[in-house]
């Protein structure tokens, strides 16, 4: 090890591993290794949530032999750790070059070259990283461990992305579709159970046919072949006496939250033009249901959500407002509230006024009649979880539709497959 000479080296750590060793071995020669950790929330820009959270990597790369120092990584930006620390040497794997982080790696060797630094690359160590040995490990990922997740990426994103699934594969499709956009990969963190699409795919009609014993059966399926976190729609909870056993439940499945909305009786869709025969429980019955859940629910990684439907009702702004003070101080962890008017400009009046508050808990929003929406307008107006609510099934049932009239017209298949899905692909997906 020369002496004085400084070497950073970022890391993330998700799991530590041979290639992790190596890379601190080499760079201890060099000089003084400091490893810039880097955070919850920088991994959450660019790549899955990391299985440990910040604390826990911290005490396990403090253990390893050679490291000096440890500083939190904040950002995939290095420059403000550059310009403070000023290395003589910087380590990176050789796996930058291209992709993502093309552009990071550049601006590291101008700064470098300003403080008279130097980069030095190390070959990236094949047939192993933390995400292959991840995912292996996923594979066994148990309830409490899951129900955790989706506090952590409330704690981390900027807004948690959620689409609805009816079913196993509709959830593997979730977890595994991603879109490149410049240098993020966009993915979905989480999955909506919804009480509409679990009732369609069933053939029965969204008003509590479907009863919670049937939709529970049928997330055991779902949550089997995913590691997604899941957030249950249990639309106003069912009676309070029954409420205790679902709650248990769903934690003993792993569901990460549940939303229940304040309407009672027989369920009319919200999206129903006429609510005029649709009633809303008091102020006080509604936060009888949050405390029983929040006395119920073993864990405080378990979530309650409370949707309002104030506006749904045409009670307005103030009624709105009330209920999301009374609701939080109830123990409601976030807030549904609801819309369906073709722009969001109540639910943004509503949120400016909300977040000002003392009460203030993450917002959800659900654009299913705002959809021009963007998630860029979500996070400026303060919300932090978006959830798509029924869009897939919804594109489920136009190609079913279509194809079937296509084989109908054409008295044979061939028109449609170059259309549909390739069977390879099906079989693929499940593993």
């Amino acid at each position: 090890m020369k002496k004085n000479k400084i070497v950073y080296l970022p890391l993330a750590v998700d799991i530590l591993h041979s290639g992790h060793l190596n890379i601190i071995e080499k760079a201890k020669k060099y000089g003084k290794v400091v490893i810039g950790l880097l955070s919850d929330k920088a991994i959450a820009e660019y790549k899955d949530l990391p299985s440990l959270g910040y604390s826990e990597r911290y005490k396990i790369v403090k253990s390893v032999r050679h490291v000096s120092k440890i500083v939190k990584q904040d950002t995939w930006d290095y420059t403000n750790a550059i310009n403070t620390i000023q290395p003589d040497f910087f380590f990176h794997g050789d796996d930058w070059k291209k992709g993502i982080q093309k552009k990071i790696r550049d601006n590291v060797i101008k700064l470098l070259k300003k403080n008279k630094g130097k980069l030095i690359e190390i070959p990236y160590t094949k047939n192993i990283s933390s995400s292959s040995i991840k995912f292996n490990l996923t594979k066994h990922l148990t309830p409490i461990s899951r129900i955790a997740i989706l506090k952590r990426l409330l704690d981390n994103k900027k807004l948690v992305r959620v689409l609805e699934c009816h079913s196993p594969l509709s959830g593997l499709i979730v977890e595994n579709i991603e879109y490149s956009r410049g240098k993020n990969i966009e993915q979905f963190d989480a999955m909506w159970s919804s009480s509409l699409t679990d009732s369609t795919v069933k053939g029965k009609p969204d008003n509590q046919s479907l009863d919670f014993s049937s939709r529970f059966n049928s997330l055991g399926d779902l949550l089997d072949v995913t590691t997604t976190p899941l957030i249950f729609d249990a639309d106003n909870g069912g009676r309070l006496e029954h409420l205790p056993f679902s709650i248990r439940t769903l934690e003993r499945l792993g569901v990460s939250a549940i939303m229940i909305e304040d309407k009672i009786g027989l369920k009319k869709n919200s999206l129903f033009k006429d609510q005029s025969r649709s009633k809303q429980d008091s102020i006080k019955g509604f936060c009888k249901k949050i405390d029983l859940i929040d006395k119920t629910r073993r864990s405080k990684d378990f979530l309650i959500g409370a949707r309002i439907e104030s506006f749904i009702l045409g009670k307005g702004l103030n009624d709105s407002l009330k209920r999301a003070k009374a609701y939080s101080e109830a123990g409601a962890d976030i807030i549904l509230i609801h819309s369906k008017e073709k722009n969001p400009k109540e639910i943004f009046t509503f949120s400016k006024i909300f977040r000002k508050t003392k009460y203030y808990k993450p917002l959800v929003a659900v654009p299913s009649t705002y959809s021009k929406t963007t998630e860029s307008m979500l996070i400026k107006n303060g919300f932090k979880i978006v959830i798509y609510a029924n869009q897939m099934l919804r594109a489920a049932y136009l190609a079913m539709e279509h194809t079937a009239k296509s084989i109908l017209k054409n008295k044979r298949s061939h028109e449609i497959e170059n259309k549909i899905s390739s069977v390879s692909k099906l079989i693929n997906l499940i593993k």
